[in-house]
């Protein structure tokens, strides 16, 4: 028995619903697909398929046989992929993981221009707002903005991230609008849980400035505090990829221009540097492309 042609047959059949339906899409006669069925289940030792007159369905065992056979299918096909693509040729699927602002934001049309460039490769995209264990969650590439990176990671940066403060019209004109960043803690100013969360930090004519802060609404998602100042809750500070657009358009207004917010850097980050695929080298070098040719990210919309 073709193991791998069995396989097939039975996801094909597992998709159509039919024995008929299968034997119709792979052309192969009813009796062929009934002939590999029987011999994959005698090779599992478990029955795959309730059959009657109406329908078929999945066993418990067939349920748990089922994405095995797609993965091994898969692997099959990306080894024959392989030895008739050139080695520095992306393909494949890189999972990525990144914040929800960040993948909604920006990310999600930069990763379509990729798939574009390089029809071999596809991208699982992990959008968590925590930092992800690279290894555990089985995550090839983490986008971070950060100025603190984990020593046992490999990071590449990709662009410098750089952030305003802003609040909506309605909320400046109940509120005042502040002069100094310390007048910052007289007001509401909405806090992002992981970073910033009690102090805001800026320079101005190079000295630092730290403002401890606080307000009546905290999130661990940056786009819920963008969301709640453009309905006048309070002020925010947000990255400029995220508020451009709300800012040219004046639903939110930036504030304390003489004041630059800490910038932090935005970095690619994998584990290893060892057998680094193709489609990671690729994904790098087509993100710094991106970043670099952005004007978000070199000068903040004021």
């Amino acid at each position: 028995m073709d193991r791998l042609i069995a396989m097939q047959v039975f996801v094909e059949v597992a998709d159509q619903g039919s024995l008929t339906a299968a034997a119709d899409k792979l052309d192969m006669s009813r009796a062929m697909v009934s002939r590999y069925l029987a011999e994959l289940e005698a090779w599992v030792g478990a029955r795959l398929l309730h059959r009657t007159t109406r329908k078929l369905s999945l066993t418990s065992a067939g349920s748990d046989t089922l994405p095995r056979c797609r993965q091994m299918l898969g692997m099959a096909s990306d080894i024959q992929a392989s030895a008739t693509t050139p080695e520095d040729t992306p393909r494949g699927t890189l999972r990525l993981t990144c914040s929800m602002s960040l993948g909604q934001a920006y990310l999600a049309p930069v990763l379509t221009r990729f798939l574009k460039r390089y029809p071999g490769t596809a991208v699982d995209m992990l959008m968590v707002d925590r930092t992800v264990n690279l290894i555990e969650e089985r995550v090839d590439l983490a986008i971070r903005i950060t100025n603190a990176l984990d020593p046992n990671l490999i990071a590449r940066k990709l662009a410098v991230c750089r952030s305003v403060v802003c609040a909506s019209p309605a909320y400046l004109k109940e509120h005042g609008t502040p002069k100094t960043a310390e007048d910052l803690a007289l007001h509401n100013c909405l806090t992002y849980s992981y970073f910033g969360k009690s102090l805001w930090e800026f320079e101005k004519d190079g000295v630092p400035v730290a403002v401890p802060v606080g307000g009546n609404m905290s999130a661990n998602e940056s786009s819920v505090l963008l969301e709640a100042a453009v309905h006048g809750a309070g002020i925010t500070l947000q990255p400029v990829y995220a508020a451009t657009e709300l800012l040219r358009s004046d639903k939110l207004r930036p504030l304390l221009g003489e004041y630059q917010p800490r910038e932090m850097s935005i970095y690619g980050v994998y584990a290893s540097r060892r057998q680094m695929p193709a489609i990671l080298r690729a994904m790098l070098d087509f993100l710094v492309e991106e970043f670099s040719a952005d004007s978000d990210w070199a000068t903040p919309v004021v």
